[in-house]
């Protein structure tokens, strides 16, 4: 899915920057530059960054053209320092330079990605919790960030409505109740683990009753959250989600539970500052 999705993005992003596939003209600004002319450029990190998207690079300039050049110099997860060269690109120049936005873009965002989820897990300290991502993600990137957050170090909640359940308000409210929900979805797929949202304690308990395998906490206090795991006692997964910060992250995880899930990862992303420099 992931290798399919990486070269269906690419194409649909330089397709938008270089008019549709009705247009004819290509890049005009780089149609300046002679058509045999090459060069060699760096790509550079302005800032200190976890790296994720060397591949949707890759597949940038290899749809442009297969003879371009790239020499990597970190590789994905890795944490690298401001002003550290991330690799080297030679080849047609009209090629580099029409290529050049759209690998930035997408190395920037999902850097930018990885970067953050770094940060989170590093508040999460020696514990055994683990950082989840969610669905919130950019449009059209779904993959691309749920694997810039591996990259990060968290790990992928479901990847979209088809692998995981999860049984929210409104599917409690149109199912009659939180039993009616968990085992409707046991009779439709036993294989397939269920997870269910509850508000209150009181909610805890029947979904617990009603063996649910995850529960998430919504917007939980942290005094209501201990007393959670005090009544699971290890009977479900307990996931905490819902207002998530760094802050949060530490005393969340010291209260013991198995899942700490946050939309932030993925929505809030700022990208990372990269630049693409001739060299010479």
């Amino acid at each position: 899915m992931l290798q399919h999705a990486i070269q269906e993005a690419v194409k649909a992003a330089l397709l938008e920057d270089l008019g549709g596939p009705e247009c004819t003209v290509g890049d005009i600004t780089a149609n300046l530059i002679p058509e045999p002319q090459q060069i060699m450029v760096n790509i550079i990190t302005r800032e200190d960054c976890v790296i994720a998207g060397k591949e949707w690079v890759n597949a940038t300039f290899r749809q442009l053209d297969d003879s371009i050049d790239i020499s990597w110099h970190v590789e994905d997860a890795q944490h690298v320092k401001a002003d550290t060269i991330l690799c080297q690109i030679s080849g047609n120049a009209r090629v580099i330079l029409t290529g050049e936005r759209t690998a930035l873009n997408f190395l920037q965002t999902l850097s930018g990605t990885a970067t953050v989820v770094a940060d989170y897990v590093q508040a999460l300290g020696d514990s055994n919790t683990k950082l989840l991502d969610t669905r919130k993600t950019l449009p059209g990137m779904r993959l691309a960030q749920k694997y810039a957050v591996t990259c990060g170090g968290g790990k992928n909640h479901r990847i979209g409505l088809f692998d995981a359940y999860l049984i929210k308000e409104n599917h409690i409210l149109a199912c009659g109740s939180i039993a009616n929900a968990i085992g409707k979805a046991r009779e439709m797929h036993p294989d397939i683990p269920v997870e269910v949202e509850v508000e209150n304690l009181e909610e805890l308990k029947q979904a617990l009753d009603a063996k649910a395998d995850i529960i998430m906490l919504d917007n939980f206090s942290i005094q209501d959250t201990r007393e959670a795991v005090a009544l699971t006692q290890g009977a479900s997964k307990l996931e905490v989600s819902g207002n998530i910060t760094k802050e949060r992250i530490a005393e969340l995880a010291q209260v013991g539970v198995d899942y700490i899930s946050s939309g932030a990862l993925t929505k809030h992303v700022q990208a990372i500052d990269l630049s693409l420099r001739v060299v010479g």
